[in-house]
């Protein structure tokens, strides 16, 4: 291929200049053809990545779901306009990972190209255990006026069980028990704990998502659709998108002119190469899927001592603050030129670029079935099963152990923190080597200027020391990255941040009753100890600094290294 190379046919968005490193793209390429890798995923051949089907083959419902979705439009709309005939105004989605962060995507973009939608509810994801942040969405909600949306897939997730039971007490107490549970509906597998939850409260609607389907993988199917549905995008434009998408990357498509063929074998062969941190320059119409993308990428990578870090929102700089380990993806909206100067800088400099220019957000439903399609095929690159998630459960266990010590003695066990210093943090950072990577993990409530605060923060670092750097708030990171920061070769120099919640509020035992034995800032304290004992018990590095009560003015200290 050429230097700018391309699939030709009807997808002409896609496009890539890659130097050096397109001769090993072109071989890739060949030698998937040869081995009939496409046509093998779309038969649901486990042994793409694998010997043994083991979280495979019961993985792979994502690839045909967009079809099967459009027969379930109806299911989604009426709940959606039962809702607005009972006078709702306001949706709250609880959950976490990639049962959250597609609905994000929807609720913050394409909303925007639909302002006429009428019937359109306003809609919030919560998937912090920070109790300023439930806090926030308790007082901001008319709760006679709101629908919450419980989705898991597994129906155990702690952190949106407790926020269930949270919000059922509220409800309750606001409106009379028996009218909380028409203000509920849930998202989950068939015969998961929720399934029983929902009919013990009798919630207003369950929708049983295909269980050969993972979190991560899920933007297509109910757990992206029915919010996208309550917010009022045109979901069968969405799926027909999706659809024309998955026609363009289907078996019969010859292999080099197949876009998540040729995607796929640039993110896995140039990770091998070294370029194994993809940054992602995004349109800022379209901010919040570099959100969803970055779990995709990072949770199915991340694992064996190998991985492909995802960089998203990172500020994009000149040249000379990057290393050679990057690879840039250019994610823009037909007619944004705001980053094509940057870009094209970066290009010239030799950096890899790959260009995806959307016509409109809609084209969204075509990018998230060729990212996970794209994902599959570098999984198979790479040598890994991109579908299963083996270190998630290591902080989880810890921190559930965290919180078994609390209920015992009263308390959390003492961390050991670092002082609040720029010589501190340098003398952490004084351990890094080139193809390193800093991740800010900050247990503090995600507000914006939180986000501003970390912005900067990671700004300063990445133009110091010339490393990729990612953000993220505690435990939402959990489910996104924290595959990656366990599994891949150790790369992450990682700085925890907590602070002190100058409010804190209670999670209910059970749904409806009043005991309580542990409270949100507790959670949320355990989940950072946990996680930083399983990074310790991975033999990563990583500082803690706790921000007492103030939480900007200690980060912006640090900013100041």
């Amino acid at each position: 291929m050429s230097k700018h190379a391309q699939p030709s046919g009807e997808w002409h968005h896609l496009s890539a200049s890659l130097g050096s490193h397109q001769a090993a793209v072109d071989t890739a390429l060949a030698e998937m053809a040869a081995d009939d890798v496409l046509a093998r995923i779309w038969a649901h051949d486990h042994t793409v990545w694998k010997p043994e089907p083991t979280e495979i083959t019961n993985r792979l419902g994502w690839i045909e779901i967009a079809q099967a979705m459009r027969d379930q439009v109806g299911q989604m709309q009426a709940l959606a306009d039962a809702v607005h005939a009972d006078g709702y105004t306001h949706v709250l989605l609880l959950g976490m990972g990639g049962s959250s962060l597609a609905p994000e995507v929807f609720s913050t973009t394409l909303l925007v190209v639909d302002p006429a939608a009428k019937d359109a509810l306003d809609l919030a994801v919560l998937d912090s255990t920070n109790p300023g942040a439930v806090l926030a969405q308790a007082e901001r909600l008319d709760l006679a006026h709101t629908l919450f949306i419980v989705a898991t897939k597994s129906g155990g997730t702690v952190e949106t069980l407790s926020f269930f039971k949270y919000f059922y007490n509220r409800v309750s107490q606001a409106l009379g028990a028996e009218r909380a549970g028409e203000h509920f509906g849930a998202i989950t597998d068939p015969g998961s704990k929720l399934v029983d939850i929902a009919e013990r409260y009798q919630f207003r609607a369950t929708f049983l998502n295909d269980p050969n389907i993972g979190g991560r993988y899920s933007a297509l199917s109910y757990f992206g659709l029915v919010p996208a549905t309550l917010v009022g995008v045109d979901v069968p434009q969405l799926l027909d998108r999706a659809q024309k998408a998955a026609e363009q990357c289907a078996a019969d498509v010859e292999t080099a002119q197949n876009p998540a063929a040729y995607l796929g074998a640039i993110l896995g062969e140039l990770a091998q190469a070294g370029r194994d941190k993809v940054t992602f320059i995004v349109s800022p119409a379209l901010a919040s899927f570099g959100d969803w993308v970055e779990q995709l990428i990072a949770e199915s990578t991340g694992k064996e001592s190998k991985g492909i870090l995802p960089v998203v929102g990172e500020p994009i700089g000149p040249p000379e603050v990057y290393g050679d380990d990057r690879l840039f993806v250019h994610l823009h909206l037909n007619g944004d030129t705001s980053h094509d100067a940057a870009v094209q800088a970066l290009e010239e400099a030799g950096h890899p670029i790959v260009r995806l220019c959307l016509n409109d957000r809609y084209d969204l439903g075509a990018q998230f079935f060729v990212w996970e399609l794209a994902t599959a095929v570098a999984g198979h690159h790479l040598g890994i099963n991109p579908f299963d998630q083996p270190n998630v459960e290591a902080a989880k266990v810890l921190a559930r152990q965290m919180v078994a010590q609390y209920k015992e003695k009263g308390e959390l066990p003492r961390g050991e923190s670092t002082p609040l210093s720029t010589q501190a943090l340098e003398a952490f950072l004084g351990q890094a080597r080139p193809g390193n990577y800093i991740a800010l993990q900050a247990y503090v409530q995600p507000t914006p200027q939180a986000g501003a605060a970390l912005q900067a923060l990671r700004q300063r670092l990445r133009d110091r020391y010339k490393l990729a750097t990612t953000v993220g708030f505690g435990p939402r990171y959990l489910h996104s990255t924290g595959q990656l920061h366990k599994g891949d070769a150790g790369n992450g120099l990682f700085i925890q941040f907590t602070s002190d919640a100058p409010r804190d509020t209670s999670i209910p035992d059970q749904a409806g009753a009043p005991d309580s034995s542990m409270s949100f800032g507790v959670l949320k304290m355990a989940q950072a100890l946990g996680d930083r004992q399983a990074l310790r018990d991975a033999d990563r590095r990583v500082v803690h600094f706790h921000l007492g009560s103030d939480t900007i003015g200690g980060m912006n200290k640090l900013a100041k290294i």
